[in-house]
């Protein structure tokens, strides 16, 4: 059984203010220009809210009125944008939880009960030495890349969900876009590259 993140709880999530290295009201606003495509800044962070949801890229893409196939195009059209960013924090969203609790079952085991006669007799502990052996073997990738500070990506964290999104509604479409505005927020005065 698998669970998901409540859709209200992102939402709100959304909503408040988190702790960033950027403020997404310091962010210059983007048009809200209607695009050829239908996919409009609002539409996008509908999607990629739906997204974090629901880790269903055709779900998510119904519940804005868009095609699956639509938004897998705005994906490539818009790759190593803020949209791209957003959409790979999305599917990473409790990611963390997942490994944590993978790394518990191969460091603890699980209790397995023993019946006899209807009658709980004893409990032992089982270790899964196929999970330990795939955790070790994917440690690699549970490493974060370092962050750069002279990438403008490098403002959010793939953690930082609700300011991606944020980002993706309000900002500009392009990183480099409202570049210094952005640096100008983040060093709290004038920046010049």
């Amino acid at each position: 059984m698998s669970t998901h993140p409540d859709r209200r709880s992102l939402d709100h999530a959304a909503s408040e203010p988190a702790a960033a290295p950027v403020a997404p009201e310091t962010l210059p606003s983007a048009p809200a220009a209607q695009r050829h495509d239908g996919w409009t800044p609002a539409r996008q962070a509908a999607f990629l809210r739906e997204l974090a949801a629901s880790h269903n890229v055709a779900a998510a893409a119904r519940a804005v009125g868009m095609s699956r196939q639509s938004a897998y195009q705005l994906r490539v059209r818009l790759h190593g944008k803020p949209f791209a960013k957003a959409w790979e924090a999305a599917f990473h969203t409790r990611f963390d939880a997942l490994a944590e609790a993978a790394l518990g079952r191969a460091l603890h085991g699980v209790e397995v009960p023993h019946y006899y006669n209807g009658e709980l007799v004893g409990v032992s502990r089982r270790y899964d030495e196929r999970l330990t052996l795939a955790l070790l073997a994917m440690r690699r990738q549970f490493v974060r890349p370092p962050r750069d500070d002279y990438d403008p990506a490098g403002a959010f964290d793939a953690d930082d969900l609700p300011n991606l999104i944020e980002r993706v509604e309000r900002g500009p479409q392009d990183w480099l876009d409202g570049y210094d505005d952005e640096m100008d927020a983040f060093y709290g005065g004038t920046y010049e590259a």
